[in-house]
Order: structure tokens, then C-alpha cells, then sequence
């Protein structure tokens, strides 16, 4: 059966923590406005269609060819979970800006050297939606639209609130940074159960 809160508790959390996405969405909006940033944002949900429906390609390709494969990626996934909770949980919650791209092409590119994004899209194949639904291509390209539609809806978020969602994190950093670190650290467990 599919663990749909552990597997949203860990794409929500992912996609909504800093990272050159949300950064840039977040400086574009605060720079011009959330409308005048809206083509910039289109243009990471399509470059993010794109590398995750390659990634669950490459993903579903290597389990078919190399099945030994998957408790080695859920081990070295667990171990980047718990990195990345120790190091949110570690944080000051200050967040530097990045120089923002102007349009939709500048969004579209990013992702193909967006490190992020990559690691969202294996993790989730691996740890929970190929277990489930291996060989079964119209759910694998769902999840992957999934996966890059919940990162489409925070770089809006960030877009949007812009410095505000700055402030936030800045004011309530310890607290923001033990619950994300906390949920991180279930979701490194629960691949296991």
C-alpha cells in the first residue's frame, strides 16, 4: 500500500525549503511584483516537468535493469534525510539572495543544474512511489508531474510572499528549523517500515 503522508510529508518539506528555486522566485517577487515573476515561475514548473519525468525514466530503468539496486538508494537516501535534518535543524535561518532570472527560459534552465531537484526526484522514486507502481508508466509520469507540480506551487508561494516569507523564516528560524529537521527525520525512518 502507498504511504501517501510519508511520501507528501517529505516532497512538501523538500519543495518548500530554501534552494534556487525558491530562492530566485522569492527575490523576483520581492524585486518585481508576483505577476511581473509569473513567467520565471511557468518556466520552473515546465524545466521541473521535464527533469522529473526523466528522473522517474532513469530511475524506473535502473530498478528494472539493476534490482539490487534499491536498498542501497534507500540507504544512501535515509543518510541524505538525516544530513539534511541535522543541517536544517543546525541553521540560522538566514537566507541569502541569489541574482534573480528575468523570464521563462531563465526558469526552464535552471533546473537542469538544479542539484535540488535531482535528488527530490530519485529520493521519491526510489524510497516510495517505485516499490509500488514498478513497470506502470501512467502513474510513474503522474507522480513525476506530482512531484514537479508541488515544487511549482512553493516557488509561487515564495514568489509571492516574497520578503515577507524571509522574514518569516528569519524571525521563528529555530522553530521552523526543528519541526522541518523533525519531519525530515520521520521520513527517513518510515523507508524502512
Amino acid at each position: 500500500m502507498f504511504n501517501w503522508f510519508s511520501f507528501l510529508t517529505y516532497a512538501v518539506i523538500t519543495a518548500a525549503t530554501p534552494g534556487p528555486n525558491n530562492i530566485m522566485s522569492m527575490t523576483n517577487g520581492a524585486r518585481k511584483g508576483f505577476r511581473a515573476a509569473l513567467p520565471f515561475n511557468l518556466g520552473i514548473w515546465t524545466g521541473f516537468s521535464i527533469v522529473m519525468l526523466l528522473c522517474t525514466a532513469l530511475c524506473e530503468l535502473l530498478g528494472t535493469l539493476i534490482p539490487k539496486i534499491r536498498l542501497p538508494m534507500l540507504l544512501l537516501g535515509a543518510a541524505y534525510m538525516l544530513y539534511l535534518a541535522w543541517e536544517t535543524f543546525r541553521s540560522s535561518g538566514d537566507i541569502q539572495e541569489g541574482r534573480a532570472g528575468e523570464g521563462f527560459l531563465s526558469g526552464l534552465f535552471l533546473q537542469f543544474v538544479n542539484a535540488k531537484i535531482y535528488i527530490y526526484g530519485i529520493m521519491s522514486m526510489e524510497a516510495y512511489i517505485l516499490p509500488v507502481y514498478q513497470g506502470q508508466a501512467l502513474p510513474l509520469a503522474g507522480f513525476a508531474l506530482l512531484l514537479a507540480f508541488i515544487g511549482f506551487v512553493f516557488t509561487l508561494c515564495w514568489s509571492a510572499f516574497g520578503s515577507v516569507f524571509k522574514l518569516l523564516f528569519s524571525r521563528h528560524a529555530k522553530l521552523v528549523n526543528t519541526i522541518m529537521a523533525l519531519l525530515l527525520v520521520y521520513c527517513a525512518v518510515s523507508l524502512f517500515m
